[in-house]
């Protein structure tokens, strides 16, 4: 779970921008991506190697 405080007089528009960036810190938008389709285990394992690679 991604929790974030937000100070009696902090915007929403900025305690919503902080809440994002935990998220995409986390990784939970790109692990939902990764198990919303069925993927083939050839396609996984290309997909894994091209992140390896990318990485660097």
């Amino acid at each position: 779970m991604v929790y974030i405080t937000v100070q009696p007089n902090e915007s929403i528009d900025s305690a919503l921008k902080k809440f994002n960036m935990k998220l995409q810190q986390a990784g939970v938008l790109r692990e939902l991506k990764e198990h919303s389709a069925y993927e083939k285990p050839s396609e996984k394992r290309r997909r894994q190697a091209r992140r390896r690679v990318s990485q660097r």
